[in-house]
C-alpha cells in the first residue's frame, strides 16, 4: 500500500502517524516544504521517500510530488494530511489521482461550510442554531431583530475559532461590516453552552474503532479574541447523549475511513427552539483529528494509541489493538506568557508531579489559541480537574 501523506512534518506529533503506518508494513511518501535534513530521525525513518516542495500552497508543486511518487512507486492507495488546513488540496489530489480512499473534491463541501453542515446535522436529529449568510448590513441587522444579540459571526469555511466575531448591538453589527474580511461569512444566533465533542476514528464502512469525548468550559473564540486561559479535559467516560448525537451525525453525514472531531454544544441555559438545559446542540463538524495535543490527550486518558488505531484503520480497516486500560479525565492548561501566575510553571510542575503526563512550550503558530505553556496531566475525578485549573490559572 502506498500512502502520501502531506506535510508529515507538521504538527510535530504527526510523526507518530507516519511510523505506525510503516510499521503496518505501508510504504509512506511524505511530501513537505520543510528541509530533509530537519526532519526528526522518527520521521526519517519511518518514510520510504520524501519530497520537498518550495510551498505547499502550491498546488502545481504539490501534484507534481505525487506524480513523481505514482511514477516510482506505482499507485497511490491513499492521500491525507489529517489537517482541516489541507482538507481540499487532499480532496482535489485523490480526485486527479482517482484515490478512493477518501474525499473527492465533489464531496468537500459539506465538510468545509458551517453553513452546509447544519443540514446534516438536523438530519441526524440534532437540532442547529438558527444562521443565515452575511451579505450586507441590512441583512444583519434583520436576523439580530428575529434572533435577537448577541450574534456570532464567523467565516463559512474556517479552522476553530479563526476571525470568529460576537456582536452585541446595531453599532458593533455596522463596524464589523464595515471591516469584514472579503470572505463569505456565516451569522448565528448566540447559544449560551460549553463546547462537548465526539473525537475518533471510524473505518470505511462508517462503524467507531475508537471515540472519546472533550469539554472545553470557556468558549473558543473568547480564548481567541479575549486572550483568556485555554483549558479543556477528556472525560473518562462519553456521555451517553454524546455518544448518540455523535453516531447519529456520522451517520448522516456519511462519514467513512476518518479521523473526526464532532463539536456540540452543551446549553447551560434553556434556549427557545434549540432545548433545555443540559441538552446537546450542534455545532461544527471536523473530519481530521483535533487540534493541538488533543490526540496526546486522548492515548493519556483512555490508555489509548491512537496513531497506531488509526494506522490499523488505514492498514486493515479495523482495529488491531486495543485500549482496555484505565481510563481518566486528562486536563490540559495553556498557560500565557506575562502573566503573573501565583504559582510559577515550576511550582506547578511539582506540585502535580504525579499527575503530570507532559510538560512543554506550545508551538508560536498555535499560541494565540492555546497558550504558551503547556501542563497535561491526568486526574480520576472532576473535582481534581477543578482544583488543578484553579491552581494553574490564579494570579497573584
Amino acid at each position: 500500500m502506498n500512502f502520501v501523506f502531506i506535510s508529515p512534518n507538521f504538527p510535530e506529533a504527526y510523526w507518530h502517524f507516519c511510523a505506525c503506518l510503516a510499521a503496518n508494513g505501508v510504504t509512506v511518501l511524505g511530501v513537505g516544504d520543510a528541509p530533509y535534513e530537519g526532519l526528526r530521525p522518527e520521521l526519517k525513518d519511518a518514510l520510504a521517500e520524501y519530497y520537498r516542495v518550495d510551498s505547499l500552497e502550491d498546488y502545481d508543486q504539490v501534484y507534481r510530488a505525487v506524480a513523481f511518487f505514482s511514477f516510482r512507486f506505482g499507485k497511490i492507495d491513499w492521500i491525507e494530511s489529517n489537517n482541516e488546513y489541507w482538507l481540499e488540496q487532499d480532496a482535489r489530489l485523490r480526485t486527479d489521482f482517482n484515490v478512493n480512499t477518501g474525499l473527492k473534491a465533489h464531496e468537500i463541501e459539506k465538510y468545509k461550510s458551517k453553513l452546509l453542515m447544519k443540514r446534516y446535522y438536523r438530519e441526524a436529529g440534532v437540532p442547529a442554531a438558527r444562521c443565515a449568510p452575511v451579505t450586507d448590513l441590512a441583512g444583519v441587522l434583520a436576523f439580530a431583530k428575529e434572533a435577537g444579540y448577541p450574534l456570532i459571526v464567523k467565516p463559512d469555511s474556517g479552522v476553530g475559532a479563526t476571525a470568529t466575531y460576537r456582536l452585541e448591538s446595531d453599532e458593533e453589527a455596522a463596524l464589523f461590516m464595515a471591516e469584514k474580511p472579503p470572505v463569505p461569512y456565516l451569522m448565528e444566533e448566540f447559544v449560551p453552552g460549553a463546547v462537548t465533542t465526539y473525537d475518533g476514528i471510524c473505518n470505511s464502512k462508517g462503524e467507531v474503532l475508537f471515540a472519546a469525548s472533550h469539554v472545553s468550559p470557556t468558549s473558543i473564540m473568547d480564548m481567541v479574541n479575549e486572550n483568556r486561559p485555554c483549558s479543556y479535559y477528556v472525560t473518562a467516560r462519553i456521555p451517553p447523549e454524546v455518544e448518540a448525537a455523535g453516531r447519529a451525525t456520522l451517520k448522516a453525514f456519511g462519514a467513512a475511513s476518518r479521523f473526526f472531531h464532532l463539536e456540540f454544544f452543551r446549553l447551560t441555559a434553556d434556549k427557545k427552539g434549540l432545548g433545555k438545559k443540559g441538552d446537546i446542540v450542534a455545532l461544527e463538524v471536523n473530519m481530521r483529528p483535533a487540534g493541538g495535543f488533543t490526540p496526546d490527550m486522548l492515548n493519556f486518558s483512555q490508555s489509548a494509541d491512537v496513531y497506531q488505531l488509526w494506522a490499523d484503520m488505514v492498514a486493515f480497516d479495523e482495529a488491531r489493538h486495543t485500549y482496555d486500560g484505565p481510563q481518566s479525565y486528562c486536563v490540559y492548561a495553556g498557560r500565557r506568557d506575562g502573566v503573573d501566575y501565583a504559582l510559577s510553571q515550576r511550582q506547578l510542575e511539582e506540585r502535580y508531579a504525579s499527575n503530570g503526563r507532559l510538560f512543554t512550550r506550545m508551538p508560536d503558530a498555535l499560541s494565540g489559541a492555546m497558550g504558551n505553556q503547556v501542563s497535561i496531566c491526568c486526574f480520576d475525578t472532576q473535582e481534581q480537574v477543578d482544583g488543578f485549573l484553579r491552581d494553574a490559572f490564579a494570579e497573584k
